[in-house]
């Protein structure tokens, strides 16, 4: 006789507060991921303009992206449906006690893994994916809005990760639930970039949990964030046979 197990669906109070955050961080990572490695994305950029032009414009439009839809639109859909939930509770604030704590780990962190990004930068195997523009020739105004593009992203990036897919599970999951939920995720994104970039998410994302839970907000993995993506990004173009900068 066909039977199942009695299984317990009815909702319950709480069960929004970390249904959502987790939920939301898989849909909208996917709506930009697949936005941004969108074929027929990047053929709209590169049917309107010149190869480099293209890279430049194609690269930053997905930096753009990423900023709103894992910034911008999570966090907006859970100021909506969880009620007593204020951007301070994402992270998203600044906290006078915590401030010191906060400059000293970033500029501590930004000491140890800038050499360490710069050393594996050069790596051939690094160079294959960076810098993500691809043109041939740089100018200045591709370097800064290449800049301004990862800051803007990484913005995004850890709103979502370190905000949104953070500080709300705490209270219905526990400290290290909600971690581990993280660190899932957060390694799981990093696949698509290969084992060494999945693997490193691990005890990064470790760090950085523990830094913003320890220092309420976002700030501690969001600049060093930008640290590494500048340095890896900048240290590629250096290095990149196929890459050349002017300055005019």
């Amino acid at each position: 006789m066909f039977q199942s197990l009695d299984i317990d669906l009815s909702w319950k109070a709480g069960d929004l507060v970390s249904f959502l955050p987790i939920i939301l961080a898989l849909v909208f990572f996917i709506i930009y991921w697949f936005t941004a490695a969108s074929p027929r994305v990047k053929k709209y950029f590169y049917d309107k303009y010149e190869f480099d032009e293209a890279s430049y414009r194609h690269i930053f439009f997905t930096k753009l992206f990423g900023f709103v839809s894992m910034g911008v639109l999570p966090v907006s859909v859970c100021l909506i449906f969880l009620n007593g939930f204020s951007l301070s509770d994402y992270g998203l604030v600044y906290i006078e006690q915590t401030t010191l704590y906060s400059i000293i780990w970033t500029l501590g962190l930004s000491v140890l893994v800038i050499p360490l990004v710069h050393f594996s930068a050069r790596k051939p195997k690094n160079l294959v994916n960076y810098p993500q523009i691809r043109a041939k020739v740089w100018t200045k105004k591709m370097v800064y809005m290449n800049a301004l593009g990862w800051f803007l992203y990484l913005f995004g990036y850890e709103f979502l990760f370190r905000g949104v897919l953070l500080f709300p599970l705490i209270e219905p999951l526990g400290v290290w639930p909600a971690i581990a939920v993280n660190i899932a995720l957060y390694s799981a994104t990093h696949i698509p970039k290969g084992l060494d970039e999945t693997i490193g998410a691990i005890p990064l994302g470790l760090v950085l949990c523990l830094l913003t839970l320890s220092s309420g907000t976002i700030w501690i993995a969001f600049f060093v964030h930008v640290a590494m993506a500048w340095t890896n990004t900048f240290t590629a173009l250096r290095f990149n046979p196929d890459t050349n900068y002017i300055k005019s």
